[in-house]
């Protein structure tokens, strides 16, 4: 029997300590490995490897990591684990809104990293065997989950694994509302831990790709105190 392949894992970081701590942790795990110290070598094995993780220093010399992890979503699906040293929230906010699946604050523990990296390879994900699921309509919004395909008045819109699960999540029950904590279950894994706000950053990115006015929402409404909903009314 062919053995299952292991997961690639790319790791971004210029300071040697920090590179060698999360590639050792992640070979541990079972993961394969490959390490590069700036933004445009980054970008050079993503491309070429396409790797499954990236666990991205957003302090690199040359192209930051804002810059590097904004050309790598052109053209990679992959999961990004933003890593920073800065404590500045806004920080963390800017690395989300350019595609980032999640974040880690230096200095962390190697589990920690590991947890994060297996937990966003374990989201769930639709069932092959079951029956195609038709595409759901929210005005001119058109979902596919099948093709993992969204449209706006027919125009393709771009969006990372991750917006596309959030935004499945969402539109499977319309007009029913979902809370951050069922959201963070459905798309992060149950066995993902840190703050509800990751929600909130990943639902403002929807909206700005969707044309969506979260004052006048078309397609994503805020209840407030709880979560989100799709459908009119």
């Amino acid at each position: 029997m062919e053995a299952a392949r292991r997961p690639l894992a790319l790791v971004v970081d210029d300071v040697a300590e920090f590179a060698e701590l999360s590639a050792r942790a992640l070979r541990e795990d079972g993961f394969e490995v490959t390490v590069v110290g700036d933004g445009e070598s980054a970008v050079r094995a993503a491309r070429h490897e396409a790797p499954d993780l990236i666990v991205l220093d957003l302090n690199l010399p040359g192209i930051d990591g804002i810059e590097t992890c904004r050309s790598i979503r052109t053209f990679s699906d992959a999961y990004v684990l933003m890593v920073t040293g800065r404590e500045a929230e806004v920080d963390r906010l800017i690395g989300l809104s350019v595609g980032a699946d999640d974040y880690l604050t230096k200095p962390f523990f190697p589990r920690e990293l590991v947890a994060r990296a297996r937990a966003m390879l374990r989201r769930p994900r639709a069932d092959q065997t079951a029956a195609a699921p038709a595409a759901r309509r929210f005005g001119d919004l058109t979902i596919d989950p099948e093709a993992r395909e969204v449209t706006v008045a027919g125009r393709p819109v771009a969006l990372s694994r991750l917006e596309f699960d959030l935004l499945a999540a969402l539109s499977e029950h319309p007009r029913a509302s979902v809370s951050r904590d069922q959201l963070i279950e459905r798309v992060w894994g149950g066995d993902w831990f840190g703050d509800t706000h990751v929600v909130d950053v990943h639902v403002s990115n929807l909206r700005r790709k969707l044309g969506d006015d979260p004052v006048a929402a078309r397609y994503i409404r805020t209840i407030r105190g709880y979560g989100f909903r799709m459908g009119d009314g």
